[in-house]
């Protein structure tokens, strides 16, 4: 028997306005998972003005070729390509900056986020004042390895010691964002995972929703609790000289 072609979810393409979401997924070597997360991502937003930016970074499996099928079945779907891997950060910068929503929803492309928790974290920031730049999600009952629960908890005690940001669970991929907010801050690589401290030294107000975790299905975790240390100890000395060199004016009055 041949199997049917879903009928795609919207009649028309969210080309011709601006939506309010958009979506971005990093990707890197998910085949196995980024067309399911799609499909998971255009049922939770169904009904809503949305796009969603999948931005696969040089994965050498089928994932470009999976998602690029999957066009005509989910209009508000658009696909970028990094023609060299550049990591998730640079990844999630290239999804922002090609975005036409002013609210970002990020997920992680492993589907271990749960799509159906993103549309409250966006409009609750829609709905929020200006000064709320960001809704971060919090997992809990976490579906990760007990040593790497282990070295996540340690890792967000000193973050957040040394940073005073109050995020418990930044290495979180789900987080509703303003664009602008986020194209104001200082770009570097594994900047995802200081998004709460960058947006505070802006003087922005950021909150955190809990949110469900999910075991991964597909494919392999690309960190290792090494490489998570490595990086994080220039990384935590960076953001501390950032945060030693704002000025924050307070807003500024047009006279």
């Amino acid at each position: 028997m041949t199997e049917k072609t879903p009928a795609p979810r919207r009649k028309s393409s969210p080309a011709a306005t601006t939506p309010d979401y958009s979506i971005v997924v990093p990707v890197f070597d998910e085949g196995g998972a980024a067309p399911a997360l799609a499909r998971e991502i255009a049922d939770a937003f169904d009904g809503l003005s949305y796009e969603m930016v999948f931005v696969n970074d040089a994965s050498r499996d089928d994932t470009l070729a999976r998602l690029t099928a999957l066009k005509t079945e989910i209009p508000q779907l658009r696909v970028l390509s990094h023609r060299k891997n550049a990591g998730q950060s640079r990844s999630i910068r290239s999804g922002v900056m090609a975005a036409r929503g002013p609210i970002i929803v990020t997920l992680d492309g492993d589907g271990q986020n749960d799509p159906a928790d993103a549309p409250r974290l966006a409009q609750a920031l829609k709905a929020a004042p200006a000064e709320m730049a960001m809704i971060g999600g919090e997992r809990v009952k976490r579906q990760d390895s007990a040593a790497k629960k282990i070295a996540s908890r340690f890792g967000n005690g000193v973050r957040n010691w040394l940073l005073k940001d109050g995020a418990t669970d930044t290495g979180c991929g789900l987080k509703a964002f303003r664009r602008q907010a986020f194209l104001a801050l200082p770009y570097f690589d594994h900047i995802h995972r200081y998004l709460p401290a960058l947006m505070i030294r802006e003087g922005y107000q950021i909150a955190f929703q809990p949110v469900n975790h999910r075991h991964r299905e597909s494919g392999v975790s690309k960190y290792t609790n090494f490489g998570r240390l490595k990086a994080s100890v220039s990384d935590l000395l960076g953001v501390m000289w950032l945060q030693s060199r704002s000025r924050n004016p307070g807003g500024a009055d047009e006279v």
